[in-house]
């Protein structure tokens, strides 16, 4: 098996997301992603990662640049890529509107524009020790770093879904963080990163694609499904870009379904509106060898980095370590 990692996400106890990332690295896994949302401060997080891992490579999937200044992210970033001896790939987004403004009560308005300014602060800092910046959305009189970084150019990858974000990733990024992506997903990207990178006279493969694969393993394929479904239903229902997602990777009608029961309230509904055939086309369920060949296809597809994002669901924190063991390289 070629290069593999691990995300990780809601559910987990701050001490289980650590035990998780120190199993992978025993088990050779290239690096571990953590989220962030409702599940802990995520640099916190991987401060405690690098403290019991050696090689593994930590990363954010991702970081918000609306919840946080450009500033404290790459003080973060510098931050960790100094406890772990230079292992910190800094994941970027623009999160969604129903979390920034919905759950912080921040404004949130020209995501591309924020993370371009973003990633400019960001690398500014962390190469010189000391950033002014007067962008259109961002303006920093002074901004000072009190320690040396241990390296001065971090790598930053950027979550996109649709073209023009992907053509960014391909003029300033070092990789793409791609997420529920069907078996296409990886072909497109790269076609429009090619196009952003040669705007910015880059070579298109020095830009790396990896997708987040949400993940469930079970002993048999429709009971990983059953635990998959309601997740599947929360994105499609919640977040109106993965509807989208959805309906874009052939399944608009199911994703009307989900949107539907889930803005009446109707979870259940919502879950069950996700057919087996959805499932199937933009994730990871089923038994362990279900899933280390759909890994292998979505390889093959063209996603350099296949990141498995295993669910928790009623198993708990086992169920995440029973995958990270089953796809294990």
């Amino acid at each position: 098996m070629g290069r593999i990692g691990v995300a990780l996400t809601g559910g987990l106890t701050p001490g289980e997301t650590v035990e998780c990332v120190r199993l992978a690295e025993e088990l050779g896994y290239e690096s571990a992603w953590v989220a962030e949302g409702h599940g802990g401060d995520q640099f916190a997080l991987l401060a405690a990662s690098a403290g019991v891992t050696r090689r593994i490579l930590l990363g954010t999937s991702i970081s918000s640049v609306f919840v946080r200044s450009a500033p404290t992210i790459a003080m973060a970033a510098a931050t960790i890529d100094h406890l772990s001896g230079g292992r910190l790939v800094l994941g970027l987004g623009s999160s969604h509107r129903v979390q920034v403004e919905g759950e912080h009560g921040l404004p949130y308005g020209q995501p591309i524009e924020r993370v371009r300014e973003t990633v400019d602060v960001v690398r500014a800092l962390v190469r010189d020790g000391a950033v002014s910046y007067r962008g259109r959305l961002i303006r920093i009189e002074r901004f000072d770093l009190w320690f040396q970084p241990v390296r001065r150019e971090i790598p930053m990858y950027l979550s996109a879904l649709f073209g023009p974000m992907l053509e960014v990733c391909g003029e300033i990024a070092q990789g793409t963080l791609l997420t529920w992506p069907t078996l296409e997903t990886g072909r497109r990207a790269a076609e429009h990163i090619a196009r952003g990178a040669a705007r910015a006279g880059r070579i298109p493969g020095d830009v790396d694609i990896g997708s987040l694969l949400p993940c469930v393993i079970a002993a048999s394929r429709a009971e990983a499904l059953a635990a998959i479904r309601p997740g599947l239903a929360f994105y499609g229902g919640f977040f109106p870009r993965y509807n989208r997602v959805l309906a874009e990777s052939g399944f608009p009608d199911a994703a009307r379904a989900i949107k539907g029961a889930w803005d009446a309230g109707d979870r259940e509904g919502a879950a069950a509106a996700v057919p087996d055939a959805l499932v199937d086309a933009v994730a990871v369920a089923g038994t362990p060898e279900e899933c280390r060949r759909r890994i292998e296809a979505y390889r093959a597809s063209g996603i350099a980095l296949p990141i498995i994002s295993p669910r928790r669901g009623p198993g708990g924190a086992a169920a995440v370590l029973d995958a990270i063991r089953a796809c294990a390289p």
